[in-house]
């Protein structure tokens, strides 16, 4: 395989001291060494990304960088013999958009263990659409259903719903039966929210009860927290006998501050998630859910397609909380104009 052939990546460069989004042309060799080489159709954009174009010391170790969590394409090259060349991928998490160079670009190299088969159910717009965020949800929703949280049990809180992991969770707790009950600061999307599989939209500051209480009326069979802070310290405190809440974002707090009263007098379970080093076997089995009956029925509504030149505007309104759905990046002019 020719490593010194050049495409294009959505690079983070260093101007006037600031981060900022460049095209830059690059060779499969700034990535590191991997078994698979793989032509990238989607990316997408999630929380973690934007903070990568902020050139987060967190997240990435420097710059120049390519983010980009996550992948679908068709393998150039594999030296693994679990891959073969044409096969459709699909790669979200382990290292990739962070301490290596990510997706938003046309060509990645991985290692063969970070490869899943694109299922044949979901097409490639599909994978993408759901992405990070859409495992995240559905992690979310079969931790939910491990614990006892059954469709019929009562209602399920989704807090940050417009975003990406909230939409998603909403649309496939709706599909199983499941009454959602939404969370947002952005009451001007309550109809939307309602279109993706809502029962009923409230805003934040009615799930915010009085934090000097150790535990307060108890009002949900579960919930899927996406922001954490005092919104997940209240749902905690008033999730009913025996349910659970799950946690996967901190964006409004990383404490919890609260009593084991919900704990020990309701049995709540709190059930932490984590996307990014999720086994294989697991995510193997996520994967397959998200092809069948946690797959929504309206990713068209859900998600909108762009190209590299409009991923810094995308970028910049995620960071101001601005972004409703999922983000999904064209890699190529091709996969754009397919739209």
């Amino acid at each position: 395989m020719n490593t010194t052939e050049q495409f294009s990546a959505l690079t983070i460069t260093e101007a006037n001291e600031r981060p900022s989004l460049q095209v830059r042309q690059q060779t499969i060799d700034a990535w590191p060494a991997g078994d698979v080489t793989i032509e990238v159709h989607y990316s997408s954009l999630n929380y973690k990304d934007a903070m990568a174009c902020q050139g987060h010391k967190g997240i990435i170790r420097s710059i120049p960088h390519v983010p980009g969590i996550d992948a679908t394409g068709v393998v150039l090259h594999s030296d693994s013999p679990e891959f073969r060349t044409g096969e459709e991928v699909v790669v979200t998490g382990y290292d990739l958009g962070q301490g290596s160079f990510g997706a938003w670009s046309e060509r990645i190299r991985v290692p063969a263990e970070w490869v899943v088969q694109r299922p044949e159910t979901l097409s490639a717009l599909d994978s993408m659409s759901l992405g990070t965020a859409g495992f995240t949800a559905a992690q979310c929703v079969v931790a939910l259903e491990r614990n006892g949280v059954e469709p019929g049990g009562g209602p399920i809180l989704v807090t940050g719903a417009t975003g990406g992991v909230g939409c998603l969770a909403t649309a496939m707790l709706a599909k199983l039966g499941f009454e959602v009950v939404a969370v947002t600061g952005k009451s001007e999307r309550s109809d939307w929210l309602i279109q993706i599989g809502a029962s009923e939209v409230v805003p934040r500051d009615e799930i915010l009860g009085d934090p000097k209480r150790p535990i307060l009326s108890a009002r949900w069979a579960g919930g899927v927290d996406t922001v954490g802070g005092d919104i997940l310290t209240s749902i905690v405190k008033s999730t009913r006998y025996g349910g659970a809440v799950t946690t996967c974002g901190l964006v409004a707090g990383s404490d919890l501050e609260m009593t084991l009263y919900p704990f020990l007098l309701r049995g709540v379970s709190l059930c932490g998630i984590a996307s990014a080093d999720c086994p294989m076997d697991a995510r193997l089995e996520i994967w397959q859910r998200l092809a069948t009956d946690l797959k929504p029925d309206n990713l068209d509504i859900i998600s909108r397609v762009i190209r590299f030149e409009e991923m810094q505007s995308e970028v910049e309104k995620i960071l101001d909380g601005q972004i409703v759905g999922r983000v999904v990046l064209a890699t190529t002019a091709d996969m754009a104009d397919k739209i």
